[in-house]
């Protein structure tokens, strides 16, 4: 049995708590594409974090939505917008995660007892920003999981190796300055193995290695589809 298949028959069998707050019976989500298929999202929108916040808002607002939400396995435009994702062989455009679109202090909750792993402040424009690693034991599966783009409290008082109880509610999207100046929302992702990183692992890949990353990095859906139910397709 390979990691996936452990993960998903330990999901099966188990309690999985909510990552944020949703009321399936009256909260909506909308999905969001950031790839080039989505004109609006222009060179002028992406170059400004206010004017790009602005664009998020109001599509949360016309659609009546709570979050935004979508991303996983994703060939994104929007990275463009930052030298951090440009190598020199090939820029980094495969997105590996969820997000969450929402408004700046929303919270997050633990979904299953953990361990801090790591955690830092990846303070480039366009990176994590605050970040922490929380670490899952599955029976004899460990799975890790990332929270990018938070606010600088959720790191306070951090330690390695603390537990987190499942249901706590331990960090918070953080505002642009903190989150490595994107609109306010949460970036989600599952990893089996952090290779040796701390306080960061690529949520963003090269398209020619998105089937080494895929493997390593399940879809967080799997996770997500216990808070969000019928909502999340």
């Amino acid at each position: 049995m390979n990691s996936l298949q452990k993960l998903q028959n330990f999901l099966v069998n188990n309690v999985i708590s909510k990552v944020v707050d949703f009321n399936p019976s009256t909260d909506k989500l909308l999905p969001l594409d950031f790839t080039s298929n989505n004109t609006e999202l222009t060179t002028e929108v992406l170059a400004d974090t206010e004017i790009f916040s602005h664009w998020v808002n109001k599509k949360l607002t016309v659609n009546s939505s709570k979050y935004g939400i979508g991303g996983y396995n994703e060939h994104r435009t929007i990275y463009s917008r930052s030298e951090h994702f440009d190598t020199v062989e090939e820029p980094r455009r495969l997105h590996l995660g969820i997000d969450i679109w929402g408004p700046a202090e929303t919270l997050i909750y633990n979904f299953y007892e953990a361990t801090v792993h790591s955690f830092k402040f990846n303070d480039n424009f366009g990176d994590y920003g605050a970040t922490i690693i929380l670490q899952y034991q599955f029976d004899d599966l460990t799975l890790y999981a990332l929270y990018g783009h938070l606010s600088l409290a959720s790191l306070a008082g951090l330690a390695e190796g603390q537990i987190i109880p499942a249901g706590k509610q331990f960090a918070s999207f953080g505002v642009k300055e903190e989150n490595g100046y994107w609109p306010p929302h949460l970036h989600f992702q599952l990893m089996f193995d952090v290779e040796g990183m701390k306080g960061d692992y690529p949520g963003v890949c090269q398209f020619s290695k998105r089937n080494r990353y895929l493997e390593n990095c399940p879809d967080p859906a799997l996770i997500l589809k216990h808070t969000f139910t019928s909502a999340l397709s």
